[in-house]
Order: structure tokens, then C-alpha cells, then sequence
């Protein structure tokens, strides 16, 4: 229901005003009322009076003044009056009513229709001239958007596409007047190449009676420069509505960061191929070398020569750690190294770190102390793997630095909470120590704590940048306390879940009996690899044969049946993914569905995950150990 209309009676006599409330009572009006003029014209400037019916004759004022004082206060200068009057009905007096601003006269006495019906039609006129003046002041209050918009806004004629109007925006953002550019056509904004598809997509609207669009195009300015623009455009009967908004700066930061993502994304993958193959160009020539010491352990031999073997395979160790130290740190960097909780035998993992590392020490004449204390839990849940390195990074550093005195792990309890324990790991020396200002750098990549250290010491400064973002990576922490000449503490704490003792804990050997009857297919490129894989293999007793790529495996799998396929991943010609992938699709049963062991010596778990998904049953890692390859052909060979 619309609001009411506010009417005002100004009579001397209230009987009067009495009658004409009675006669105009209705819900879609609101009456004020006064015997006295002065309270009248308070009525009306405090109040949003519509019509006022003012009687002419009254002592103190006559209507004539009154209306006169209303029509000059531009606040109720709108009011339409309606003069009620018992005097005569000459035309002298209805000239100076009229003079005075009245619309309409009413005479006494009141006729009770023609009043009703003359007062109905002025209620229906107030409510016209009400929403004129709101509308009004709708179209100044846009008019003055339009204007003051800092973006072009352009009225279209739908069928010619000449702009009808456009705002004074047009001449800061182009350098066109909107009087130069009032008629023509809006198409010839655009650059030549983008005309037709602009012409095309306005088509579209028009054609498809689209409500609103947006589309981005290159406009030409009158300097003859280029910006891009953004058009927000509506249609209504048959008119476009263009609203364009300069975009350049948004495009040039667009672009940019697209370049910058491209780059980043380019780097990012050079930098994973590159990791991934010398992965692959390390730890193969690795592989065969531990893979051959082995062998030759199996051999007959002198003292002498067993000693040899003995340094070869620590120096082939101490080259896959250096390697697998620039590794790790590559992954990390890159966001794809993983924590993998499990359950476990803590103190069996400290001991075994410590048995590791005492040979060392003893050949040093460094004394190597372990203390565990009691309260520790034996199992927790943890990633023993990264606890491990963590510990071997500590303690292997420590016993480096330190040429006299002693190394001493200490594992202790600092807080318990329910099933949780913090742990604390203490590795102290009494090495060379670390200068104050250099105690932040030295986990930071390939950073030591003196220039001369590498020289010195050796190392790739490594070791504490991959502790402590493994220590990060765990949500444990890591401190140094150092003086320089008496030694340092570096202690690592981080929370634990407690585990259960296992039932039955059985010691698993590797039995590495033969294989009846089985034949293997190997494809591997290293002619060492092929050479340590012949005969780790005859010696299981299993028929082999060995090709260079992945053409020649499959060439080889259509002439003869296999129970295994050994794949190496890297291979000219046709790597072992793809390899794999044809055997998938290409192959019959059951040659489809041959069991495949990657032979990877990927580093990046994203890399163990593509050799599943193009179809290899297991991955096994360069550098192995003979039982590793033995269990997995064995569980293969079952599940078959």
C-alpha cells in the first residue's frame, strides 16, 4: 500500500473542520488540521503536506495571505491548495485565488460528491507529482554518476552500434571528446584485428537477448596508443548500455605474473628433471659398485684383498650419503619430502646408530658415550628412517670436529602428557666448537662454520641444513650452544605417541635360496648393473636374459615367456615407464599382466609413483641389497 497523502484544513471555525474530516476520512490519507493560520503554516513546514484546503475568509489571516506565504517558502512552495470559500463566486475573486497559488476552489456549502471527487483527483495528482520530483532526482543522482564516473559509459544504438551518449571519462581514458565521438560507430574503438569479433559478440547479445556480458578488448587511444579494456554491457529495448573500464595495468601485472609462473614453473621442472637424472647417472654406477663388492665378498680371498674390498664398500657408502645429501635437501627444497610415522623399537635404532658410529670413534681414539635414560619408552611411533639421519648427521659431525676428548649421546624424558612424551636428544663433543656469530649460518645449505672448513674437515656442508629441516619437518626443534676450542651441544626435542610392545618380535633373515624353474627378463642399459644382475640371479638359480632398452624387452617378450620382468627406469630409445605401458595395453594375456620391478634410482617419491601408475608391480631402489631383490621376487612369484 502506498503511503498516505498528508492534507492540511486551516478553518477559523472548527464545525467546518469537523465536516471535512468526516467527508474525506479514508485509509490513504492523513488530515492535519488547525483553527489558526500561523499553526498552519507550522503544520506545513514541519510536515510533508500535499494539499492544503484553506478557507478564504478568516480574522486573524485571509487564505489569499496564506497561500501567498506558502507558495514564496520554497520547503511548501509545491502544496496544491484548494481554497474553500462561501463568498461569491465572481470572477474577480477566483482570478486572485488562482493569483495567490490556489489550483481549485470549493464553495459552501460543501457538496459532499464534488468535494469527494475534486479531492480524490488533486490525492492522485499529489501522488503523480511525487514520484515525478523522486524520479527526478533519481535521474539527477545519475546523471551526476554518469558524469563523475571514472570509467567510460556509453549509450549504443542496438541496430547501427553509433553511440548514442558517453560520459566525459571518454576523453581522459581514449583522449576523445564526447562530442567527437557522439554518433560514431563504437566498433571503430577497438583495434583492427578485434572489430569483428567485437561486432560478433555485440551481435550475439542482441541477437540472443542477453541481459548483461563481459568481454575484454584492446581499444586505440587518440595518441594512437593501446590499453586493454574491460566492457560490462547490458541490453534494454533495444539499446546497449556499455560500461569500459581501463585495464592495462591489471593486464601488465596479469601477463607479468603469468611469465614469472611460467619461469618458475619451467625452472622448477628443469630443476626436478635435472635431480631426477643425476639420481639416476649417481646412484646406478652406486649400485654396481656395491652390488660387485658384494660379489666379491662372496669370492675367494686374501687378507689383503678382503681389506680392499672392505674400503671400497665404505668409500662407495660414504659417496651414496654425500649423494643423498644433496638429494634430500633438493626435495625438501622442493616441497616432495615426506615424514612416515610408524611404530617401532626406539632404543634398538639409538643402539644401532651408536654400534655404527663406534667403530668410527675408536679408530679416532675418540671416546663414544651413549646414555639412555630409563624413563624413555622403548616403542613410539615415529619416522625412523629421518630419525636416523638425523642422529647420524649429529653424531657423524661431532665425531669429525673432534680430535681429542669424547662425543656423548644422551637420550632423556623432559615432559609426558597421557600416551605423548617429549624426548630429548643431546649430542655433546669436545671439538673445535663454533664462533658465536657463525652459530645461525651453519644450517643454512652448503654453509660452514669457517671458510676453511670444507678444506680442513671435508664435507658439502649439508649435513645440519638437512637436521634442521628434518627437525622442522617432524615439528621437533633444534639448538646449538657452542664455544669455540671446548666443544658444542646440539640437542633435537620433539613430541611422541607411545606404541604398544609388539606380541612376538621375530628377527627376520634373509633366506636367499633359489628359484625353481623361474625366468626373468632384465632391462637395464649399465653393463655393470647387467653384469651384477646376471649373477646375482644364476646364482639364485634363475634363467636371465638381459637386453639394453625398452624396444629390445618388448621385442624380447613376444618371442618368449617370462615370470618377471626387472625394468630399469632410465634406458634409451624407450625408458621403462613406457616400456611398461605398451606391455599394459599392447600384450595378450597373460604376458599383459607379467609382474614388472622397477629398477629406479629415483629419488623423488612423485617419480616411485609414475612407475606404478604406467603399470610396474614394485619399485626397488638403486643402490640395493641382494635380500631386497630376493624378497621381492619371491613375494611376486607367490602372489602368482
Amino acid at each position: 500500500m502506498p503511503a498516505p497523502i498528508n492534507i492540511l484544513i486551516v478553518d477559523d471555525r472548527e464545525e467546518n473542520i469537523i465536516a471535512l474530516e468526516a467527508l474525506l476520512a479514508r485509509d490513504d490519507i492523513k488530515i492535519f488540521s488547525t483553527t489558526s493560520p500561523n499553526e498552519g503554516l507550522r503544520i506545513a513546514w514541519e510536515n510533508h503536506i500535499a494539499i492544503g484546503l484553506i478557507d478564504v475568509q478568516m480574522p486573524e489571516m485571509d487564505g489569499f495571505e496564506f497561500a501567498e506565504m506558502l507558495k514564496s517558502n520554497p520547503r511548501t512552495k509545491d502544496i496544491l491548495i484548494l481554497f474553500v470559500t462561501a463568498i461569491s463566486k465572481e470572477t474577480k475573486y477566483a482570478v486572485k485565488g488562482l493569483g495567490a497559488g490556489a489550483v481549485d476552489y470549493l464553495y459552501k456549502p460543501l457538496d459532499p460528491y464534488i468535494t469527494s471527487a475534486k479531492v480524490d483527483s488533486f490525492i492522485q495528482l499529489a501522488r503523480y507529482q511525487a514520484d515525478i520530483i523522486q524520479k527526478n532526482e533519481e535521474l539527477y543522482n545519475f546523471s551526476l554518476i554518469v558524469k563523475n564516473s571514472a570509467d567510460i559509459i556509453s549509450v549504443v544504438n542496438a541496430e547501427s552500434f553509433g553511440i548514442i551518449s558517453i560520459n566525459p571519462a571518454v576523453e581522459r581514458i581514449l583522449g576523445f571528446t564526447p562530442e567527437k565521438l557522439t554518433g560514431t560507430s563504437i566498433i571503430d574503438l577497438t583495434i583492427e584485428s578485434e572489430r569483428a569479433p567485437f561486432r560478433t559478440a555485440l551481435g550475439r547479445i542482441i541477437k540472443d537477448n542477453i541481459a548483461s556480458s563481459v568481454f575484454e578488448y584492446q581499444f586505440n587511444t587518440f595518441s594512437k596508443a593501446v590499453i586493454w579494456v574491460e566492457c560490462r554491457i547490458a541490453y534494454r529495448n533495444r539499446t546497449l548500455f556499455l560500461n569500459i573500464s581501463d585495464i592495462s595495468a591489471q593486464k601488465s601485472y596479469q601477463e607479468q605474473l603469468v611469465k614469472s609462473k611460467e619461469l618458475a614453473e619451467y625452472g622448477k621442472k628443469a630443476k626436478e628433471t635435472f635431480l631426477a637424472n643425476m639420481s639416476h647417472e649417481l646412484r646406478t654406477p652406486v649400485n654396481g659398485i656395491i652390488g660387485i663388492s658384494n660379489l666379491l665378498r662372496k669370492t675367494d680371498l686374501t687378507e689383503q684383498q678382503r681389506s680392499m674390498i672392505e674400503l671400497l664398500e665404505v668409500s662407495s657408502q660414504s659417496l651414496l650419503g654425500v649423494i643423498n645429501d644433496v638429494l634430500d635437501i633438493s626435495k625438501i627444497d622442493a616441497g616432495k619430502f615426506s615424514i612416515v610415522r610408524t611404530p617401532g623399537n626406539l632404543h634398538e635404532l639409538i643402539r644401532s646408530v651408536y654400534r655404527l658410529l663406534k667403530f668410527k670413534a675408536d679408530e679416532e681414539f675418540i671416546e663414544f658415550f651413549l646414555e639412555i635414560d630409563p624413563q624413555v619408552p622403548e616403542y613410539i611411533i615415529f619416522d625412523s628412517l629421518r630419525l636416523n639421519q638425523i642422529l647420524m648427521n649429529l653424531l657423524s659431525n661431532a665425531l669429525k670436529f673432534t680430535k681429542r676428548g669424547y662425543v656423548k649421546l644422551n637420550v632423556s624424558v623432559i615432559e609426558k602428557q597421557d600416551n605423548k612424551v617429549r624426548l630429548k636428544f643431546n649430542v655433546e663433543d669436545t671439538g673445535i666448537g663454533i664462533p658465536q656469530h657463525r652459530l645461525g649460518a651453519i644450517f643454512n645449505s652448503f654453509e660452514q662454520a669457517e671458510d676453511d672448513t670444507a678444506t680442513k674437515y671435508g664435507g658439502t656442508g649439508l649435513g645440519l641444513a638437512i637436521v634442521k629441516k628434518l627437525a622442522e619437518l617432524k615439528g621437533g626443534d633444534l639448538i646449538v650452544n657452542s664455544q669455540v676450542n671446548k666443544g658444542s651441544v646440539f640437542t633435537f626435542t620433539n613430541w611422541y605417541t607411545l606404541a604398544p610392545k609388539p606380541k612376538d618380535e621375530v628377527e627376520i633373515t634373509a633366506n636367499l635360496t633359489g628359484f625353481s624353474n623361474l625366468n626373468i627378463l632384465v632391462a637395464e642399459d649399465n653393463l655393470i648393473n647387467q653384469f651384477m644382475l646376471s649373477k646375482i640371479l644364476k646364482d639364485w638359480q634363475v634363467n636371465v636374459d638381459i637386453v639394453s632398452n625398452g624396444l629390445r624387452a618388448l621385442e624380447k617378450l613376444s618371442e618368449k615367456n617370462y615370470d618377471i620382468i626387472l625394468m630399469d627406469t632410465h634406458m634409451p630409445e624407450m625408458n621403462g615407464y613406457q616400456t611398461a605401458k605398451k606391455i599394459r595395453l599392447d600384450f595378450d594375456e597373460p604376458k599383459r599382466s607379467i609382474p614388472i620391478i622397477s629398477l629406479s634410482a629415483a629419488s623423488f617419491d612423485h617419480e616411485q609413483q609414475e612407475a606404478i601408475a604406467s603399470g610396474m608391480n614394485d619399485v626397488l631402489g638403486k643402490p640395493f641389497q641382494p635380500d631386497q631383490l630376493h624378497r621381492m621376487i619371491e613375494k611376486l612369484v607367490n602372489e602368482r
